[in-house]
């Protein structure tokens, strides 16, 4: 009988190399960027969602490229110094990646580009662990907006209910979750069951760096010793 995919033994050098293929293949991809479009510009993310990043890599696609996640890869593709930094002045923007960041190559005007990042964001449901924006408590009484099927699935998200002729209702008031403090994965359950939109997926912009001129957005980490030129 032949053996199962599942089976079969993985090759750790394999899983290694193509690791290190990917990494090359960043670096390179990052430097050819540099000589490509006419600046780049660092920026964070806040509630990172994957299909909405997606699209602005799409719309973008024509003007720009985007880099996000593995900082130390592109701080090395970038140079971490003065020393080793590809172009005068990067090692700066390789200071400032750290956290969520990533990198905007671009042929687009400054302006545009702050105009876009500042405008793109986009309403989400908060995930467990992310911190409330608001209080939300809900009040003993019908809970008119449940169909009756869902009783049995609230109960299960802590919700104190039970029906009555037909309708959920609340039988004591709730706190579903209080501002600032971190959502349980019950609480983040419940604000999708209301339809509350906590988490906004936001683009920050960090440092522009173009050939002799370089603009800090925001102050730099702690130490980073980064100032505008």
């Amino acid at each position: 009988m032949p053996k199962s995919k599942r089976d079969r033994p993985v090759t750790l050098s394999k899983t290694k190399k193509k690791g290190r293929d990917h990494k090359k293949s960043m670096v390179e991809s990052i430097r050819q960027a540099v000589e490509n479009y006419n600046s780049v510009f660092v920026f964070t993310v806040e509630n990172m969602r994957n299909l909405k990043f997606k699209e602005l890599r799409e719309q973008l696609k024509s003007t720009s490229r985007l880099f996000f996640g593995a900082n130390k890869v592109m701080q090395v593709s970038l140079g971490r110094s003065a020393s080793d930094e590809i172009r005068p002045g990067l090692h700066k923007v390789s200071k400032l990646l750290h956290g969520n960041t990533g990198l905007c190559f671009t042929n687009l005007p400054k302006e545009e580009v702050e105009r876009l990042f500042n405008e793109y964001e986009d309403y989400d449901y908060a995930r467990t662990g992310s911190a409330a924006s608001e209080k939300v408590e809900l009040k003993e009484g019908p809970l008119e907006q449940f169909s009756h099927e869902m009783e049995p699935s609230l109960r299960k998200l802590g919700l104190p209910v039970r029906l009555n002729k037909g309708v959920v209702e609340l039988v004591s008031d709730f706190v579903v979750c209080e501002e600032g403090k971190s959502l349980s994965p019950e609480s983040a359950g419940i604000l999708r069951a209301l339809g509350l939109r906590m988490a906004i997926f936001r683009l920050n912009l960090v440092c522009r760096w173009s050939p002799g001129d370089f603009e800090l957005y925001i102050d730099g980490p702690e130490n980073s010793d980064v100032e505008s030129a």
